[in-house]
């Protein structure tokens, strides 16, 4: 399935780009994402562990499967106060 994750703040810094299309097999899950992402930018590696994925507006485990089709958006952890 191609899926489509847009990219926020410092994974958008590092890739250069706001968007991503990544070809994953049926049934794949967020790590399943996480590992291509670094292997299509592998200047990622350092903060993809540490990225929170949202999938249909809602954040996701590592477990969540993946649908193709749906938004999907990557982004650091937000502090503040």
């Amino acid at each position: 399935m191609n899926l489509s994750i847009q990219l926020f703040a410092q994974a958008r810094d590092i890739a250069q780009r706001d968007r991503i299309e990544i070809e994953l097999p049926a049934q794949a899950t967020v790590a399943d994402l996480r590992n291509q992402l670094v292997q299509h930018i592998p200047e990622l590696k350092t903060i993809v562990p540490h990225l929170l994925v949202a999938v249909e507006n809602e954040y996701a485990t590592d477990d969540t499967i993946l649908k193709e089709n749906i938004p999907i958006a990557c982004f650091p952890p937000v502090s503040g106060g």
